[in-house]
């Protein structure tokens, strides 16, 4: 029996989730909804276990979800997630529970807010700090449409740590729009509350009758006699008392009114206050203190390690599958090895720690080891920083992450031609994470950086000679760009400047980087089983670009099949067609194999791959269009 099924049985049956219908939470009485928190964790727990995902947010968010569907209609006004990883309660809550089994797998829901899922997911959310500004939009565009709904933005004290949060806190408090943002601090305090005196009056602040009482003397001031002036010098006095002992003066200078903090697990008594927020005509900020992983204890005691999870075991907490050797930790191991022997090699990262593999460097060399919180634009700079007074940063961060820091990768470190090193983790199709968190951008907005130099490893051991060739023997920008998981059936090590032939052949050229090679490498045995000989070639440095190898291979195959999982604009495939090309060089056959320009779905690695037409059945079938084409007549393309 699952522990959804058990919790269901000890609810007696009173609050039932159905599979995929809409939970009506309005109608609860504070006992029913306290009860559907506890079905909505067991739920939860129950589905992770078995499909992975984000685990500790959503389960430190539930009692929260709960309030806000009871106040407010999702439908029609708009609650706007930041990242969006603690909204699986609001999914099960809107029709999709019986799709829950389907979480982040090929044509199932996605692990993120998604609109074309549902009406009720106002808006895409997977990168952080994002929510703030969209309300803000939203308000306005409400606003001048003359429309009648709520805007809600759900921000984590981690997303917090952005810089366009506070563009979006800025602009909101300004606006004088009615919205409404929570604060979800699971960890982080803006401030420190001190002594009881303030917890006193923190708690006083949040009395329905002290709230009604402020809004009433507000308005009896403004028509008695000097009311105004009354109101001003009591504001004054109160204020200056409040941001002694308050920790709201930096919100409510930004134009909010400040409540908080409140406890986040207290359903009854978070309906109670968002019931009367829903009322204020102005920008609201509600601080709310929750527990991430609450109600399964071993993401209590480790939230990090239960932020994102594979399948894992209910009773024990310990994943079903054992961890295996990946491409980050073999970066991170490498980097500590070099900072033995390199004083000024220092380590950055933006809230993403543990995923980039720097648990051991942060420990071991922790004064030279920085995490800037959610914040790729600041790290980069940071890393300019460093390096223009002589130090080696560092900075590992995932590829879609590093979108946000574009302009700073040409203004701050370009322009000055700053040898900075850049560990881009997570490139290429990543899998269930879906169309947020694909690292299929990098290569075409890294080639635009003038002085830039990009390195792709297709093994652990090319990863351990690249890092220190990036560090010691290149100039300027170098990135290296590696996927999630782990290193293929090719573990060989070639140089790391070099376009390495792994297979000779003459019938068909197959170029390609970093560990797709292992698809074009089945690809390549499945055409020798046709009688065709496959020309392979790894291109190690893939900016800029080294046409001469390719040139030479294509002066005798004729034909060229070019492997890439990144969008097709400003990709190697297009680089090489347009090299030939200028060089006069024409093909009998030629295909450019990449994502397309579009988004790609969630899904396994490998079936994503197979959607794409990278793996290695599919590849062998186009070189084979190829091959055909170039028997037809000279100048046949493949698209």
């Amino acid at each position: 029996m699952s522990l959804w099924e058990k919790a269901r049985r000890k609810a007696g049956g009173g609050i039932i989730l159905t599979l995929d219908e809409t939970i009506d939470c309005k109608s609860l009485t504070d006992h029913e909804a306290a009860e559907l928190c506890t079905l909505l964790r067991a739920r939860i727990l129950d589905t992770v276990s078995r499909t992975g995902g984000h685990l500790a947010s959503s389960l430190g968010t539930v009692e929260l979800t709960v309030a806000i569907h009871r106040v407010f209609d999702t439908g029609q006004d708009r609650l706007v997630f930041d990242v969006g990883h603690q909204c699986y309660a609001h999914k099960i809550l809107t029709g999709r529970n019986g799709l829950m089994e389907t979480l982040r797998t090929l044509g199932g829901i996605a692990g993120f807010p998604k609109p074309s899922e549902s009406a009720c997911d106002a808006f895409v959310a997977g990168h952080a700090s994002t929510s703030v500004s969209t309300a803000v939009g939203m308000a306005r565009a409400r606003t001048l449409l003359r429309e009648d709904y709520h805007v809600l933005a759900l921000i984590g004290d981690g997303a917090l740590t952005g810089g366009l949060a506070y563009e979006g806190l800025s602009d909101a408090g300004n606006s004088k729009e009615p919205l409404i943002v929570i604060l979800n601090d699971n960890g982080m305090s803006i401030t420190k509350n001190v002594g009881g005196v303030a917890q006193h009056l923190a708690h006083q602040r949040l009395k329905p009758q002290y709230l009604r009482f402020k809004e009433g003397y507000r308005r009896a001031m403004q028509v008695m006699p000097l009311g105004g002036q009354i109101y001003r010098v009591t504001h004054k006095v109160k204020t200056a008392i409040k941001e002694t002992l308050l920790p709201c003066s930096l919100f409510e200078d930004m134009g909010f009114l400040y409540l908080g903090p409140v406890d986040g697990h207290d359903v009854k008594g978070l309906t109670r206050l968002l019931t009367y927020v829903k009322q204020i005509k102005a920008p609201v900020l509600l601080h709310v203190r929750t527990v991430k992983g609450k109600g399964y204890p071993p993401a209590e005691r480790n939230p990090d390690q239960f932020h994102g999870v594979g399948k894992f075991c209910i009773q024990t907490g310990i994943p079903l599958q054992p961890a295996k050797p990946n491409f980050s930790k073999v970066m991170g191991e490498t980097l500590c090895t070099l900072a033995q022997r390199d004083q000024k090699l220092c380590a950055v990262t933006a809230a993403m720690q543990s995923g980039t593999g720097l648990d051991g460097f942060f420990q071991r060399f922790p004064d030279r080891a920085f995490d800037v919180g959610i914040a790729e634009g600041h790290a980069t700079t940071l890393a300019a920083g460093m390096a223009k007074q002589g130090m080696h940063p560092v900075f590992a961060v995932y590829s879609s992450f590093l979108q946000r820091a574009y302009d700073m990768l040409l203004h701050d470190v370009g322009l000055l031609d700053l040898h900075v090193v850049f560990c881009v983790d997570r490139a290429g199709l990543v899998g269930e994470d879906g169309e947020t968190h694909h690292g299929v951008f990098d290569v075409s907005f890294l080639d635009t950086v003038p002085g830039m130099t990009v390195l792709c490893p297709a093994s652990f051991a090319e990863l351990r000679a690249m890092l220190p060739y990036a560090l010691y023997d290149l100039q300027g920008p170098v990135a290296i760009r590696y996927p999630r998981g782990g290193e293929g059936a090719y573990q060989g090590q070639t140089k790391p400047e070099e376009t390495a032939v792994l297979r000779r052949g003459r019938d068909i050229t197959l170029a390609g980087y970093g560990v797709l090679i292992n698809q074009l490498l089945a690809a390549a045995d499945r055409l020798a089983e046709r009688g065709l000989e496959a020309e392979v070639l790894k291109l190690n440095r893939i900016t800029p670009l080294d046409l001469t190898p390719v040139t030479r291979s294509v002066s005798r195959t004729k034909r060229l099949l070019v492997a890439e999982d990144c969008v097709s604009a400003g990709g190697v495939g297009q680089r090489l067609a347009a090299g030939l090309l200028a060089q006069g060089i024409v093909l009998q056959g030629m295909a450019l194999v990449n994502t397309g320009n579009r988004f790609i779905t969630h899904g396994t690695v490998a079936q994503l791959q197979a959607l794409c037409g990278l793996d290695g059945r599919n590849l062998y079938l186009k070189a084979l269009e190829v091959c055909a084409c170039g028997e037809k007549k000279a100048g046949c393309s493949v698209v």
